[in-house]
């Protein structure tokens, strides 16, 4: 599900040009922006023609708390306009232009795309770079995802559970850093804050309900499955009453020897109901599953760029047990396992389903962001592993892709989503002048 956001849309207009006809067509705008998902929609519904119209609507906008704005070129306008607005309402703009209409007795009618420009440029002379283009007469909804995305990290609030991983040194944030950047605080708990977690008994009895339902457990025994169902309800109410976005857990070494199973299974489950839960105490692995979550994409969660095969061009996107088991390819037999920490693993195990999938990492390196992404497509194969995995063939080479991560230094944990999020990213990205790798 989309995050709802609030946008504000104006219209710019200049009488020396059509502006009846644009009139007319923002009229027409404003009815399919009306039936947007997830948008509640806060339009200036008169045309901004004057410099004190500017101000008038600049003001309505920011009283209405608006996320970003649709600064549509009816015509060509003043430039004042687009400036007043964006002084007094900072926020990320779409620069929105119309098709010009047929010409009539002689004279262009209303040089639309020539506001647009005009816009870029005096934005642009003013250090303002957070806006994007489009052309046409349809929103562009991946700048509107990418609106998601940004008002969704300012509204988070993130859990670190423990610290992250050992010797993990590469996943570590400078919290500050990370507020700066995306306006979102982190909160750090002990492993001990959940442990001792009182268990909803009835949430339990729902989870391993749903354990048994959903995997083959013969591999492991029946307290451990019941385990596995109290944590699980111990980290549903421990994030609720939090009231945290996301949870970056140190899953190892501490978890397992501690409180006698790790918590991967259970992990799974959660993720599986839009619970957002990195692994190894990765933060940024966090904040790109809120980024994909924000803009609609299902169940994101944690993968490492695990095997990859130069020859035949492709990669197992593998982790420990972690994916939501709603993502099983419905072929294999998902299995609970305990492959490593001297029995107590209790991991999900399965193939996950084919289909067009998106990688992504929000990657700090030396207090600053960057980005890296990918898009490929998951392959049907057999179920040969323990753990959680998609064959993945990516649109570029693997070589590409490989040189890529390593030669950039880019952390070895990925968001991992089914369909095309990079558009979205991409314009994210630069709306908060962050690099993409």
């Amino acid at each position: 599900m989309k995050k709802q956001v609030r946008l504000g849309v104006v219209c710019l207009a200049r009488e020396t040009f059509d502006y009846k006809a644009a009139e007319e067509l923002y009229k027409g705008l404003l009815e399919d922006l009306s039936r947007l998902e997830a948008v509640t929609l806060c339009a200036v519904t008169e045309l901004v023609i004057s410099v004190e119209d500017a101000e008038k609507a600049a003001k309505t906008l920011y009283m209405q708390a608006v996320d970003g704005i649709a600064v549509i070129s009816g015509t060509f306008h003043l430039g004042h306009l687009g400036l007043e607005i964006k002084k007094i309402v900072d926020k990320p703009l779409l620069l929105w232009g119309l098709n010009e209409l047929p010409y009539n007795g002689g004279k262009i009618r209303l040089n639309s795309v020539c506001g647009v420009n005009l816009n870029a440029s005096n934005l642009t002379k003013s250090g303002y770079t957070d806006f994007v283009y489009t052309i046409g007469d349809k929103i562009d909804t991946e700048w509107l995802d990418a609106i998601r995305m940004r008002a969704a990290l300012k509204e988070s609030k993130i859990g670190i559970l423990g610290y992250r991983a050992h010797g993990f040194f590469n996943v570590g944030v400078d919290e500050l850093a990370l507020y700066k950047q995306f306006g979102c605080l982190v909160d750090h708990y002990e492993l001990g804050d959940l442990f001792n977690e009182p268990v909803d008994e009835v949430w339990a009895a729902k989870y391993e309900k749903k354990l048994l339902s959903v995997f083959n457990t013969k591999a492991v025994s029946d307290d451990k499955v019941k385990k596995v169902a109290e944590l699980a309800a111990k980290l549903k109410s421990f994030v609720e009453t939090k009231r945290l976005k996301a949870l970056a857990i140190r899953c190892w070494p501490e978890f397992a020897a501690l409180y006698n199973i790790a918590p991967c299974a259970a992990m799974s489950l959660l993720q599986s109901e839009d619970y957002i839960l990195a692994c190894e105490g990765d933060i940024d692995c966090a904040i790109t599953m809120i980024c994909h979550q924000a803009a609609g994409a299902e169940t994101p969660f944690m993968a490492d760029l695990s095997q990859v095969n130069l020859d035949n061009n492709f990669a197992l996107m593998w982790h420990c047990g972690v994916a939501p088991c709603n993502l099983c390819d419905g072929i294999c037999e998902p299995t609970l396992d305990t492959y490593f920490a001297g029995g107590k693993g209790v991991t999900a195990g399965f193939v996950m389903k084919p289909g067009v999938v998106t990688i992504a990492r929000l990657d700090s390196i030396n207090g600053k962001y960057r980005l890296f992404q990918e898009k490929g497509k998951a392959q049907n194969m057999e179920k040969q592993l323990t753990g959680t995995y998609a064959k993945v063939v990516f649109d570029k080479s693997m070589k590409e892709v490989l040189d890529r991560v390593v030669y950039s230094g880019v952390a070895h944990h990925v968001s991992m989503v089914y369909g095309d999020y990079t558009g979205a990213m991409k314009k994210f990205v630069k709306l908060l002048k962050i690099e993409e790798v």
